[in-house]
């Protein structure tokens, strides 16, 4: 009794305990079948004290988790939350036979179903949530292949417009360059007449090859 006294414990109502089994109800305890539909059960375990083993061993809080922990084990190893529903004393028969009141001060002598309640279907949310997952990806590599194509287009624009700026300057050497063959002799008259009728049918072909006007004057 005193070394009960030192280690905190009612000796009344250990004594009692010993006697007197002790029905202790579990919280809520959440776990998923490998069908992925979710249940959440409520146990009742009852104990008795081991006055043996009251000195050193573990409490009431231990027992509770380590059946909790047994169920959470079973219902995740059922094939179908359906298997559970029809059968939960499987549960009690499989968590018993664990041995979960080792090195505890307590002896276990029932576990009992006490409430099965479903609860959500956590494999369709997590194929949802992948699924979701999935589409986001798949927009953010579509907005990165457009983001690329509008820079390559720019890109392009960006070179035409230097290609361009490039015709232009040195088109507008050639009349400097004319004037310097004129002063030159390298050309005469009727060469110039020749080049200037080559550049007009040049402009009017592109002009004619170009986008026709529809509006009206």
């Amino acid at each position: 009794a005193t070394a009960i006294n030192l280690a905190g414990r009612d000796v009344f109502e250990a004594v009692q305990m010993s006697v007197q089994p002790k029905v202790l109800d579990t919280p809520p305890v959440t776990a998923v079948a490998k069908n992925g539909i979710q249940l959440i059960t409520k146990a009742r375990v009852t104990v008795r004290t081991n006055i043996n083993k009251l000195v050193g061993g573990a409490g009431e809080e231990t027992v509770l988790a380590r059946v909790g922990e047994g169920i959470v084990t079973c219902i995740g190893s059922a094939g179908s939350h359906k298997d559970v529903l029809e059968n939960p004393d499987s549960i009690s028969k499989v968590v018993l036979a664990k041995g979960l009141d080792a090195g505890t001060a307590f002896e276990i002598l029932s576990i009992d179903i006490a409430d099965i309640d479903v609860g959500k279907n956590i494999g369709a949310q997590l194929q949802m949530d992948q699924a979701n997952a999935d589409k986001n990806i798949a927009q953010a590599k579509a907005e990165e292949r457009r983001a690329m194509a509008v820079a390559t287009e720019q890109e392009m624009k960006a070179r035409g417009a230097e290609m361009r700026a490039k015709v232009i300057e040195a088109e507008a050497l050639i009349p400097q360059a004319m004037s310097e063959a004129f002063r030159s002799g390298n050309i005469g008259i009727m060469d110039y007449y020749k080049m200037k009728n080559v550049q007009a049918d040049t402009q009017m072909r592109e002009s004619l090859g170009g986008p026709i006007d529809t509006r009206k004057e």
